[in-house]
């Protein structure tokens, strides 16, 4: 077992992921050695169950017990190979103006109230605010078992239809903001980097005040020069903190990107052209002049609007996932 070994401890990052790992499945096996004795337990009750009270109180068992299940199953969705890291998400607003920029503020909202909800830790790496309202982009890491399985769902451009608040006539309003999460990537996993293929600048962070204020040039932005991509962190306490995130994140995109390179030769093969307009949007949030959230892809709608802002997207998150596995 490679926790007993006597060099495990060495590589302290390398064995804190392992045990983490190790508590995962644990977790997992008791999960289900739990449902199982109550499944146990449901049929001796039901055995000598009589009179319309004990019917009553094996439904109402028997119900709590399928909610169970649906959980235990939405895990063997997970089948891809970094389903169960770390997510990173990053959203920029796209056409739409001033409006644009708020919808992009409101998705990271959604995002934050999302891992609240499901008792995720979330860390804003980088935001740029927008000069009026809302933010030009932003990027955010959420922390715990399959946040990247759960959330790759999101993928895509995501549009909002609303009575503008930033227009003085109040007119309908379409927005757009382009989501994209990636897969925490630890070195030893995948994307090492060359050092020197590195250009890394120090500045003076611009975060939004207050005890999280840096006052010395903190802020970290690493340029990959082979890739041209670029990563900016300012929202940790220390340069070396941005740098090691900026890092972080940096392995996430140079994956994403092999990724994409790799399904583009694949769309050039079978002679498939794919679209980057933003109308090929994902998912519709509409307000005005009804109340509707749509998934174009797995056709999953709901007229819950508030709720869905507010971070509940398990039926979205559930759709996509059983299609995906179909």
């Amino acid at each position: 077992m490679e926790s007993t070994q006597n060099d495990f401890w060495q590589n302290t990052q390398k064995a804190g992921e392992t045990m983490r790992q190790m508590e995962d499945l644990k977790k997992e096996v008791k999960e289900v050695e739990k449902l199982e004795k109550k499944i146990e337990d449901i049929l001796d009750f039901m055995k000598f169950a009589s009179g319309k009270k004990d019917r009553a109180e094996v439904e109402k068992e028997i119900k709590k017990q399928e909610k169970n299940f649906l959980e235990l199953e939405r895990k063997t969705f997970f089948d891809q190979k970094y389903d169960k890291n770390d997510a990173i998400i990053s959203i920029y607003s796209g056409a739409g103006g001033v409006d644009a920029q708020d919808w992009a503020e409101m998705i990271l909202r959604m995002y934050l109230y999302w891992a609240e909800k499901n008792n995720f830790k979330s860390r804003l790496s980088n935001e740029t605010r927008g000069q009026e309202a809302g933010i030009k982009n932003a990027t955010l890491e959420i922390i715990g078992a399959y946040a990247y399985g759960s959330l790759r769902s999101e993928v895509g451009t995501h549009r909002l239809v609303r009575l503008s608040p930033f227009n003085a006539d109040n007119l309908r309003q379409t927005s757009f903001a382009l989501v994209e999460v990636m897969p925490v990537i630890s070195e030893r996993e995948e994307e090492k980097i060359n050092p020197q293929d590195l250009k890394v600048d120090v500045f003076r962070s611009q975060g939004a005040g207050g005890q999280s204020v840096n006052t010395t040039d903190s802020a970290v932005r690493i340029t990959h020069i082979p890739s041209g991509i670029q990563v900016t962190c300012q929202n940790e306490r220390s340069q070396f903190q941005n740098k090691e995130q900026a890092l972080k994140i940096l392995r996430s995109r140079l994956h994403q990107k092999r990724l994409e390179e790799i399904e583009k030769k694949k769309r050039e093969i079978k002679g498939e052209v794919s679209s980057a307009e933003w109308g090929s949007q994902i998912r519709s949030y509409v307000l005005h002049p009804y109340k509707m959230v749509k998934d174009h892809r797995t056709k999953v709608e709901t007229s819950q609007t508030e709720k869905v802002l507010a971070g509940d997207l398990e039926e979205f998150i559930e759709g996509y996932l059983r299609s995906f596995k179909k």
